[in-house]
């Protein structure tokens, strides 16, 4: 596993970052998203099944998380890696990732019958920027 810079591991706590995918059509997709750095080290997003960026990652497993200092505009961490997903249909994982925020309630963006996934990102490379 990548170990992210001391440096920039500040940027892991962000509220939120960037995620881009590999679309149907074969070029970028970029979302804006919550995400978990978890306790255990790893990177850690809960989505919606009936989402795109679900099945882009279904079909292309590769993606790439950015964080952006906002306090300093070039200061940046990419983590590059391979996403891996697995149910999360009693929502253990959602209501974690919504204590981050608040307490938020991820299940009330959710319609009646969809679910949701953890995606797990095994980071293959970290790119960082800026002091």
């Amino acid at each position: 596993m990548t170990l992210f810079p001391e440096s920039h591991q500040d940027l892991l706590q962000a509220e939120v970052a960037t995620l881009a995918t590999i679309g149907p059509d074969g070029y970028p997709q970029v979302t804006a998203l919550w995400f978990l750095f978890d306790e255990d080290g790893t990177l850690k997003l809960s989505l919606n099944t009936a989402r795109q960026k679900v099945k882009n990652l279904q079909e292309h497993p590769e993606c790439s998380l950015f964080l952006l200092d906002k306090a300093n505009l070039y200061r940046t961490l990419e983590v590059r890696a391979r996403a891996e997903i697995t149910p999360d249909q009693d929502y253990t994982f959602a209501k974690k990732l919504g204590a981050k925020y608040g307490g938020a309630d991820l299940s009330a963006h959710d319609h009646p019958g969809e679910t949701r996934v953890v995606v797990l990102l095994h980071p293959i490379k970290v790119n960082i920027w800026g002091n």
